[in-house]
């Protein structure tokens, strides 16, 4: 498989097996920022093209030794399904949990470290937008999704929705994808990287553990709804 420096970060993270894992390795947003070219992500993330060529190369052959499920061919209420029992279920067990973590560690090490307060109010109000965001797409969007591919399986003209054409709230989820990404990137410029400062505990550990975690996590979930769920949604009731 051929890996250019122009195409862009959203259609390698689509085409290439393993190109997420080695985006998330490099530091490259290959969700929210899907739109760049590799050689601009590669440039904003201060590595060099050839670095960047040469880990999706590695991952490809790792990842063709032991193939995943390619949802670009999957039926779009298989990808619901996935994405619903997998990542809209880690963040609703995740939020409280990291929630509850955030306010620990502040009340232990607030007075050593008070970017921690900016980490608790950043985290708390991501997970109520989130809280939002899913119930949306969930009670919405998803469910217009299956019908939009039923009927076009059938033969059928696409249904009505009370939100017009499908862009509509696609637009509106990726909008709100683009403020989950920059909550992300604030958490990590606060946290360093996630780095545990040595005069704290096993706690504090734990939650750059689980922010950490959850960013990936969320990266995964946006990639697959971006550049994957939504495209192949509007381009079916085109």
């Amino acid at each position: 498989m051929s890996i250019e420096a122009t195409q862009t970060v959203g259609e390698l993270a689509t085409a290439v097996p393993g190109a997420t894992r080695e985006f998330e390795k490099l530091g490259i947003d290959y969700c929210c920022g899907g739109s760049r070219t590799l050689g601009e992500a590669c440039a904003e993330a201060k590595i060099t093209v050839e670095q960047a060529l040469s880990r999706l190369q590695e991952g490809l052959a790792a990842a063709q030794s032991k193939p995943e499920r390619d949802w670009k061919k999957q039926p779009l209420a298989d990808l619901v399904a996935h994405i619903n029992s997998t990542h809209h279920v880690f963040v609703r067990q995740e939020c409280p949990r990291i929630d509850h973590l955030a306010a620990k560690v502040l009340a232990a090490h607030g007075k050593n470290h008070p970017e921690l307060l900016q980490v608790q109010n950043l985290f708390s109000a991501l997970a109520n937008e989130l809280s939002v965001h899913l119930m949306k797409e969930e009670q919405i969007l998803f469910p217009y999704v299956i019908r939009l591919e039923e009927a076009i399986l059938a033969g059928e003209p696409a249904p009505p929705a009370m939100f017009g054409s499908v862009v509509n709230p696609v637009r509106m989820m990726m909008q709100e994808h683009d403020g989950a990404g920059e909550t992300l990137k604030q958490l990590r410029a606060i946290t360093k990287d996630y780095a545990v400062p040595a005069d704290t505990c096993a706690s504090y550990a734990e939650l750059c553990k689980a922010l950490a975690a959850f960013e990936a996590d969320l990266h995964q979930h946006i990639h697959l709804e971006n550049n994957i769920l939504f495209p192949r949604a509007v381009a079916m009731q085109g």
